[in-house]
């Protein structure tokens, strides 16, 4: 009998066919799964920053991804597609801030947010211990009205100092916890509609790092705006019917007004007198969130 090689050929195809169909080899298995961020208070970094997620996996982070923040507080993404390997044994979620454009593939020191998971969510706050450790239920602050770098008592409501003299001597008048690495409190006197920093500083006891305005001063945060007014502004000044506040700034820091958070607003009375100690609120009022896989 003759073997015809073409009727070989097409029984080769067909079984070849066959088992391929029936195989599992070469089956393709999608090893992602995506997972979300709920979060409300975030603000516009501006085009040298932006956020990004990590995810702690056997105690090592893994980013999620960068998303930034519009003026309206909208996050520009919200869902984010990761290993699923990853996210399964994720035990916890951080939010940091990361310089734009970022050459550094590990997270920086400016952890705002973060939660454990639980269930497949982690509730984000900044008290959390991978965060700033902290709700700022405890601060107080406290500041006078008083220009101590000038000669004349004409312009003291042109300064402000976060301290307290009601003793008759300067004393401490913030009460703040010690921040993480990655943060400062910054100053601020609100004039006319504009916040004017009044320098950065670590702890309330000693000068802030800025002498922008004045030269010298007492050893305590604060400012007497008397020179090198910023544009729309003329100094000396009246803080009166003005705000103090003392802000958390990121390190570095790429923004002329306070940063969203604020533990500390007060409101200076149309009438405040100079040289008496005025308080300060409490403005708890932080981003809060929640990433659910």
């Amino acid at each position: 009998m003759k073997f015809d090689l073409s009727q070989f050929a097409i029984l080769f195809f067909c079984l070849t066919f066959l088992a391929s169909c029936g195989s599992d080899d070469d089956t393709v298995l999608d090893t992602t799964a995506t997972f979300n961020l709920n979060i409300s208070g975030l603000e516009d970094l501006g085009s040298t920053a932006i956020y990004e997620g990590w995810i702690m996996v056997d105690g090592s982070p893994r980013s999620t991804g960068t998303f930034s923040v519009d003026a309206n507080g909208a996050l520009s993404s919200n869902t984010f597609t990761v290993e699923k390997e990853d996210i399964d044994a994720a035990t916890a979620f951080i939010l940091t801030i990361e310089p734009s454009p970022d050459d550094s593939p590990d997270p920086s020191d400016v952890h705002i947010l973060a939660g454990d998971f639980s269930d497949g969510t982690a509730d984000l706050t900044i008290g959390h211990p991978a965060a700033l450790n902290n709700t700022f239920t405890e601060v107080v602050g406290k500041y006078i009205l008083a220009t101590p770098t000038t000669a004349t008592d004409e312009d003291e409501a042109s300064g402000v100092w976060f301290l307290d003299n009601a003793s008759g001597m300067p004393a401490v008048g913030l009460t703040l916890p010690t921040l993480p690495a990655g943060w400062a409190y910054e100053g601020w006197a609100v004039i006319d509609g504009t916040p004017v920093s009044t320098g950065t500083f670590l702890s309330a006891t000693g000068a802030d790092d800025a002498s922008i305005y004045s030269t010298g001063g007492p050893a305590f945060p604060g400012e007497d705006f008397i020179n090198n007014a910023p544009a729309g502004l003329s100094f000396p000044t009246d803080l009166s019917s003005g705000k103090a506040v003392i802000s958390i700034e990121p390190v570095p820091d790429n923004s002329t007004a306070p940063f969203t958070l604020k533990p500390l607003v007060g409101d200076i009375p149309a009438n405040a007198a100079v040289h008496t100690v005025l308080e300060m609120g409490q403005n708890l009022a932080f981003p809060t969130g929640q990433a659910v896989k």
